[in-house]
């Protein structure tokens, strides 16, 4: 099975942890199984993660009226396992996206990944979850533990990580 990328904003006029909770109960999985779903602080855009054996499982979930589709793309998890996930997604506050160069492989990619991590011990307040990086090298989706957009920041500039967007998410 896969993982995908689902960027959506939600259709629903109450913009609160309700809103977000009934139009998530409204996807409708027939193969696939649904991994996290993170939400901006302001309940407007939605960022899920679905596991699936194509594209074409998840795309149908999402047909409904809750949600307006951005993106489905195929992502890999880095910095974390899967099962780890599933069991607990961690304390998520923060998701930093990244637009990859257009000559950015995924072997560069993750080496640099690799030789960089170690200087997140730099800035100890931030804690570094995981990222799902697309399959198509477009981009990557971080997602920290910190205490505010400042300290993201610096995190990124301790792995030498450039930022495309900051977006702070709720924790309720």
């Amino acid at each position: 099975m896969a993982l995908f990328l689902v960027e959506a904003t939600l259709n629903e006029s109450g913009e609160n942890k309700s809103a977000v909770e009934a139009a998530v109960a409204t996807l409708h999985l027939d193969e696939g199984k649904l991994i996290e779903v993170q939400v901006a602080s302001d309940f407007k855009k939605v960022y899920v993660i679905v596991e699936a054996n194509k594209e074409e499982e998840v795309q149908p979930a999402f047909s409904g009226e809750a949600f307006t589709v951005q993106t489905v793309k195929e992502v890999r998890i880095v910095g974390q396992e899967l099962e780890d996930v599933k069991k607990n997604a961690g304390q998520i506050n923060y998701l930093v996206e990244w637009n990859f160069p257009a000559d950015l492989t995924m072997d560069q990619y993750l080496a640099r990944k690799k030789k960089n991590s170690v200087h997140y011990a730099e800035v100890p307040e931030v804690e570094f979850q995981r990222t799902y990086v697309c399959e198509d090298m477009t981009k990557c989706l971080c997602f920290y533990d910190a205490p505010d957009d400042d300290a993201v920041k610096r995190a990124r500039e301790a792995v030498s990580a450039p930022v495309s967007s900051i977006t702070k998410l709720s924790r309720d």
